[in-house]
């Protein structure tokens, strides 16, 4: 009989049941913040640090309806977001899909659960209160998995390094 951790490591990176293994969910509950990769209109990638609240079944980020990352956004849906956690071993999940926009009139309630995951409930109703009286819109955005790959160095290693002969 195998284990599900077994079952998990025989899974092919790009496989969203990934998002099930113990690495994955450990990085989607964290407080590392995800790495979020776009096209910008000018055909060039774009990364940038970025909170997120895991909702079960997408990843729900926010940000002000004034950003320039939406014209890109709109233009090219397809994204990703890394999480990582240095280690040792370091640990990496990558989930790839397109990105859903939804305005919003006011905070969106996963932006208010992101600030509270990052920084605290005190501090995410100061931040979201700010916001509040400011009147600024908001977007919602949601990213649905559609490929997700999980590197922990023990279970799941580089095809590179399994190439190489330096993991099994």
């Amino acid at each position: 009989m195998t284990s599900d951790i077994d079952t998990m490591a025989a899974l092919p990176q790009g496989d969203v049941r990934l998002l099930d293994h113990p690495t994955a969910q450990r990085l989607l509950h964290a407080t590392e913040l995800g790495s979020f990769g776009y096209v910008g209109r000018d055909g060039a990638p774009r990364v940038l640090p970025i909170g997120f609240v895991w909702t079960g079944s997408a990843v729900v980020m926010a940000t002000y309806a004034t950003s320039a990352k939406l014209r890109a956004l709109r233009g090219r849906p397809q994204v990703a977001l890394t999480v990582d956690h240095a280690g040792p071993p370091p640990e990496v999940l990558i989930i790839r899909g397109r990105i859903e926009l939804d305005d919003i009139d006011g905070v969106p309630e996963e932006y208010r659960q992101m600030q509270a995951k990052y920084y605290g409930a005190e501090q995410a109703a100061v931040a979201v209160a700010e916001i509040e009286r400011s009147g600024a819109r908001m977007v919602r955005m949601v990213l649905r998995p559609e490929w997700v790959g999980v590197l922990d160095f023990r279970t799941r290693v580089p095809g590179a390094l399994v190439d190489a002969g330096m993991a099994g």
